[in-house]
């Protein structure tokens, strides 16, 4: 299991120069693809050469302004975070951080579960990759 701490960031769509009419990727986007890379290298760093099966959890901080009543249901598992960013982009900023880290592309990833859970320790994101 592979956790990467901080602030949960979703893959942002490419930005357009508008004077060179060139696409280019937010800065904040790939600050955070190099954060998952050196988590995976640092705590796993196995590299996949065939099928590869994925499970994601984003882990969100319940906000503090929440009542009791409400922190209670969460903790009941009778709430979900349904806040942004989706899980689509979650999924998406994860596994193209790997490319040619963990794989050689992340169209090798034929199984993928994402989960989004609410916490009160640190916001965080695990995954964990495992063959097939």
């Amino acid at each position: 299991m592979i956790t990467v701490e901080g602030k949960i960031k979703g893959k942002a769509r490419p930005r357009y120069n508008t004077k060179t009419g060139r696409a280019f990727t937010p800065g904040d986007t790939i600050q955070y693809e190099n954060w998952v890379r050196l988590c995976y290298q640092e705590q796993d760093g196995r590299y996949f050469e065939g099928s590869v099966r994925a499970k994601i959890t984003a882990y969100y901080k319940v906000p503090k302004s929440y009542t009791k009543k409400r922190v209670q249901a969460i903790r009941e598992g009778l709430e979900y975070p349904q806040k942004k960013p989706d899980s689509d982009n979650v999924a998406k900023i994860i596994l193209d951080s790997l490319n040619k880290i963990a794989y050689e592309d992340d169209s090798q990833v034929v199984e993928l579960k994402v989960i989004k859970q609410w916490t009160e320790e640190l916001e965080r994101v695990e995954f964990e990759l495992e063959g097939i």
